[in-house]
């Protein structure tokens, strides 16, 4: 899901709502109410507080979150890419239909895109990054960080 910041001004949360994220953020298969005994607060009050955040966009989906060894992708790396001014629109399309990049980011800096890329081993690492990204037109210069030990902050 793309996400364009100057869309709209983000909506004002309260303490409530930020409650509810953490709770949410925790575990995306709390129960409604289970959230709502986690923040004080009543079970219907509660639906129509997540009801809120989901139209708004704040909540954007609920997802799983998969431990990428476990599963099977046991090579991870950040690629930065340079790329062609004026790219990016199409640039980011055809890099959400390569099923091994996990994340994508336009950036400021020495580099205009990261990608976390995780494959099955180094070899299907080495053959997403030579044969699918370098190979794209948009595409100037790509640097490849290996990721040795991955720990999530949440």
């Amino acid at each position: 899901m793309a996400r364009d910041i100057t869309e709209q001004p983000a909506p004002k949360l309260d303490d409530i709502d930020r409650s509810i994220l953490a709770e949410l953020t925790g575990n995306g298969r709390a129960s409604v109410t289970a959230v709502a005994e986690a923040v004080h607060i009543s079970r219907a009050h509660a639906y129509s507080r997540i009801a809120k955040l989901t139209e708004t966009g704040v909540l954007s989906r609920f997802t799983a979150v998969v431990d990428p060894v476990k599963a099977g992708l046991r090579s991870s790396a950040y690629v930065t890419l340079k790329v062609r001014q004026h790219s990016w629109r199409e640039l980011r399309e055809q890099l959400r239909a390569i099923p091994e990049i996990h994340h994508i980011a336009l950036v400021g800096g020495s580099f205009d895109v990261i990608l976390l890329v995780r494959a099955e081993d180094n070899v299907h690492l080495r053959q997403v990054i030579f044969d699918q990204l370098q190979s794209m037109p948009g595409i100037l210069d790509t640097q490849t960080f290996l990721v040795f030990e991955d720990l999530d902050a949440r």
